[in-house]
């Protein structure tokens, strides 16, 4: 299985290249966001006890989320593989995700992070904002959610350079580019980690 955990701060284009990755090695999507909506849709016991805390405005536990991704690993586990977008976002829930894939002997294979300057950040988040009319697109509110990736996120790089798992990619240049690094990445890590 070919498990990626895809990282990069708000306006790297995480999302354009998850879509990219899931057709060219047909892998199934984590996004915590959206199991979190599709089980309050389906009303499961789960759903229920996420839409009581949301409803609350609070945060969703670790054990209720990592609760989804061990389901739905589960219902995938002959799969080609996942891709996991937006998750783990603390230590503690990568050594979590750690335990979930051991579950079904399986590990995740690297944790890809799209690397984007500050700058360039501010100038497409700005950009998006004006063009779909998104109000949290300001710059207050995108340089606070930039200094919140780098101090609760940015941390699970380290959690897996140890295990060196972490690829950073330059997340800058056109869509295909960036892909293209991507996938040589992928490749080439595949490659050399061959069983011999």
């Amino acid at each position: 299985m070919l498990n990626i955990v895809l990282f990069g701060p708000p306006g790297s284009g995480k999302g354009t290249q998850a879509e990219k990755l899931i057709e060219k090695y047909k892998l199934v999507h984590i996004s915590t966001g959206d199991l979190l909506r599709s089980e309050v849709a389906e009303q499961t016991s789960l759903g229920m006890a996420a839409k009581k805390i949301m409803d609350a405005g609070e945060l969703v536990s670790d054990e209720i989320v990592i609760g989804m991704i061990k389901k739905k690993v589960e219902e995938h586990k002959e799969g080609p593989g996942f891709i996991f977008d937006g998750f783990p976002r603390t230590v503690e829930q990568a050594r979590e995700l750690r335990k979930v894939l051991t579950d079904y002997d399986e590990r995740v294979t690297m944790l890809i992070s799209l690397q984007v300057p500050r700058e360039e950040l501010l100038a497409r988040l700005l950009k998006r904002g004006k063009e779909m009319g998104r109000s949290d697109d300001n710059e207050q509110t995108i340089n606070n959610r930039i200094d919140v990736y780098e101090r609760q996120t940015v941390p699970v790089t380290y959690y897996y350079e140890k295990m060196h798992k972490h690829i950073p990619v330059n997340g800058l240049g056109t869509v295909e580019e960036i892909f293209k690094r991507i996938v040589k990445e992928i490749e080439g890590f595949e490659k050399f980690h061959q069983p011999s």
